[in-house]
């Protein structure tokens, strides 16, 4: 029996469940995929929104600057990556000047700060690849970048080490109402079937929320899938842009906008569009021709023969057009936080705090006096003084021996991210954790090694080894003969 059952392990999830853990308490994280991090929360802008564009008194706006203004603070505390480099929204020439205008009166109303407008000339300043066709934009500088990978990681990390459970590899089939308790109906590793019973239900199923609250409430969410295609470039391209610049929005979303990475790359992307499969985060030539041909508007000169990867992302967008965040009125203890579509990822800090103490002051929690807020992500070698490099090395030798030449990530990285908490089990959960795949060859010299290592030190067999969990195995069989000598 638990007292808090969260059903999804994405950034909302996570950030709910370490929040959770400051109490004393019995909870789990219910997730359908091997690894955190597996849905929205990996296939996104990885953009901290300032905070201009949701609508004043909306859950969106509300969440999005509290959860900006924590996130400095929390990357500090849980280690990855955030570097505020100000975002920028362009009108040009045969766009109308009130619409840039509406977002500064709406992110004032918002209590953004900093905001303002800027003319060509000065944008030019800080950014002389804007496009010709740009006469002026809106400033906010408080916009920011991150790792969505390592923020899902970092609160699934430190909430996993003060108590809390994470059930990998279960989908939630059913929930009932049981005396005083919820009975989760779930199929692990697609398989087997089991029952897991609590006391109360935070709901952070992303595109899925609204099957979970229909199958408990009577008040019916519809969450609509929307797919936004990106294409990755190369870090050759990453100083192309260093601000993040945003085109002006409609009613699908923000548009298509050029951004840096944390890590050093170029971001372009994404489109808006709705699908009926939840499932759908394939890449279509529609979708990335759409992106090449609008990216130009805002910035000129992309270098688009640079692209490395591209990929797409669902946002789970609700009918209601907010965030559908507390207890359902017609179900004690059970919680959603649904529709978290954008500026999901910049509201989850504060998304996590809300919902923590809406549940334990329901459940009457006390606070956890062993609580630990603190957490240390994997040591990147690439990254340290050579004194400090070779002393590592010398310590532990596997930290010079290179894995991954695209993103110089070492042995020692690897094992680190295979031994520690939650540690993965996939390549794509190798490559979260560690960018080993990331690079410009997208893993094709790293992978075989990789697959070694985790063979070696989960251990597990190279059979059963997974690109991303399920049936995505690599090894079939053996093309030759194993003599041995």
């Amino acid at each position: 029996m638990y007292d808090v059952a969260i059903i999804g392990a994405g950034a909302v999830g996570c950030a709910i469940a370490r929040e959770l853990s400051r109490f004393k308490v019995n909870a789990c994280v219910i997730e359908r995929d091997e690894d955190v991090c597996c849905g929205t929360s990996k296939a996104n802008s990885a953009i901290v929104h300032a905070g201009f564009d949701a609508t004043p008194g909306s859950l969106k706006a509300k969440l999005n600057v509290e959860g900006s203004k924590m996130m400095e603070a929390m990357s500090k505390e849980l280690d990855f990556p955030y570097l505020r480099n100000g975002s920028i929204v362009v009108r040009t020439s045969d766009q109308d000047p009130d619409v840039l205008r509406g977002l500064l009166d709406k992110g004032n109303k918002n209590g953004v700060e900093g905001l303002r407008i800027i003319d060509r000339d000065e944008l030019l300043e800080m950014e002389p690849n804007i496009a010709d066709d740009v006469v002026e934009a809106l400033y906010a500088p408080t916009g920011a970048i991150i790792c969505p990978f390592n923020m899902t990681i970092a609160y699934a990390e430190n909430a996993y080490t003060n108590g809390v459970d994470f059930l990998l590899n279960t989908e939630v089939t059913d929930i009932k109402k049981a005396d005083g308790c919820y009975e989760i109906s779930v199929t692990k590793q697609r398989k087997t079937t089991d029952t897991i019973q609590t006391k109360a239900i935070i709901n952070a199923a992303g595109v899925y929320a609204d099957a979970i609250n229909n199958m408990v409430s009577s008040h019916k969410l519809h969450i609509t899938a929307r797919k936004g295609e990106y294409m990755l470039m190369d870090k050759s391209a990453g100083v192309h842009v260093s601000h993040t610049i945003f085109q002006l929005p409609g009613k699908m979303g923000k548009g298509v906008l050029v951004t840096p990475t944390v890590h050093g790359n170029l971001l372009v992307g994404p489109t808006a569009t709705d699908v009926s499969n939840k499932e759908a985060v394939n890449t279509t030539a529609d979708g990335l021709d759409t992106v090449s041909q609008k990216a130009p508007c805002s910035v000129k000169n992309i270098p688009f023969r640079q692209v490395i990867t591209s990929f797409a992302g669902l946002r789970a967008h609700e009918d209601g057009n907010d965030f559908v965040i507390g207890e359902a009125e017609d179900c004690e203890y059970f919680f959603n936080a649904a529709g978290i579509e954008s500026p999901g990822l910049s509201s989850a800090p504060a998304i996590g705090v809300m919902l923590a103490r809406m549940a334990a002051d329901r459940l009457g929690l006390s606070a956890n006096p062993d609580f630990n807020g603190k957490r240390k992500g994997i040591v990147k070698p690439d990254t340290l003084p050579i004194e400090e490099r070779n002393a590592l090395i010398k310590q532990n030798p596997a930290y010079g021996n290179i894995i991954c030449r695209c993103e110089m990530i070492t042995e020692g990285e690897i094992i680190d991210a295979i031994k520690r908490p939650l540690g993965a089990r996939s390549l794509d959960a190798v490559k979260r954790r560690t960018r080993a795949g990331m690079g410009r060859c997208q893993s094709g010299f790293c992978s075989p090694r990789t697959m070694e290592i985790l063979k070696r030190e989960v251990p597990m067999s190279m059979y059963d080894i997974t690109k991303c969990g399920g049936n995505s195995t690599f090894i079939v069989g053996q093309n030759k003969e194993i003599w041995e000598v």
